[in-house]
């Protein structure tokens, strides 16, 4: 079976440090192309970088909101200098969205900076990679407004069902990270086990969000995987059909080369 992390900070320890080491490990475990969102805007360069020198990694480029201190206007300028220039291996703008979890959380320069990237999204007619905690509503909202046309991908959810089916009317697909791995995460399972095949990513969050068995360890693009193991045990479909579909949909939305 092939698999696609579709959410991985590969532009980060442990994996900067020896980038074809764990592509390789990746690709023994099926998961053979990693998508890379980078979180401010001095990273652009490194992970324009990584793609250009890894047939298996692809770009995406944003500003996040966790690092919402740090953000300023002239880096919405950096990020359409980069986005003017054709790049078949940049694939999304992202990560960015919303985050109220956090201290100091400068919500309006947060909306502020989320919108103006939507709307880079639309013009370069790229799909949008975004991050939502305790925000899912509020994120819906914008993302009515703006009605992309090229979507994207709602990443690490871990809201209500209710919520989810709300992306997914608006044409979002849903990320399915570490988080089923965790009994406790009843919510999250229930709602994942329910919702259309066709709206479900696979991604790790590497090297966040680790798995049920591996706390204290980065995680890694390769624990996709053990991620579909249990996504099987949830569903009612066969493995088989679980993973073309999720390597369809990665495909479709990304429009990655087949």
């Amino acid at each position: 079976m092939r698999f696609i992390d579709t959410h991985c900070h590969f532009d980060f320890p442990p994996f900067i440090d020896d980038a074809a080491a764990s592509i390789a490990r990746a690709a023994q475990a099926g998961v053979e192309r990693i998508i890379v969102p980078s979180v401010d805007a001095s990273r652009f360069g490194l992970v324009s970088q990584l793609a250009q020198q890894h047939d298996a990694l692809f770009a995406a480029l944003g500003l996040h909101p966790i690092n919402i201190a740090q953000h300023q206007d002239a880096h919405l300028d950096e990020l359409e200098n980069w986005l003017k220039t054709p790049d078949r291996k940049r694939v999304a703008i992202g990560e960015i969205g919303l985050d109220l979890y956090m201290d100091d959380a400068q919500f309006d320069k947060q909306t502020r900076l989320l919108d103006a990237q939507l709307k880079l999204a639309k013009r370069y007619d790229l799909p949008v990679i975004l991050h939502s905690r305790r925000t899912h509503d509020q994120l819906a909202l914008h993302l009515r407004r703006h009605d992309l046309p090229r979507r994207g991908v709602v990443h690490g959810f871990a809201g209500s069902q209710q919520q989810a089916e709300r992306f997914i009317q608006l044409g979002y697909a849903i990320g399915v990270g570490g988080t089923i791995t965790y009994e406790r995460a009843s919510k999250t399972r229930n709602t994942i086990a329910q919702l259309p095949l066709t709206s479900l990513l696979l991604e790790t969050d590497a090297p966040d969000m680790p798995l049920q068995g591996f706390q204290g360890q980065p995680n890694r693009p390769e624990r996709a995987r053990n991620t579909f193991e249990v996504l099987c045990q949830l569903r009612s479909e066969a493995p088989a059909e679980i993973a073309a579909a999720l390597w369809h949909n990665s495909q479709r939305i990304f429009a990655l080369p087949t």
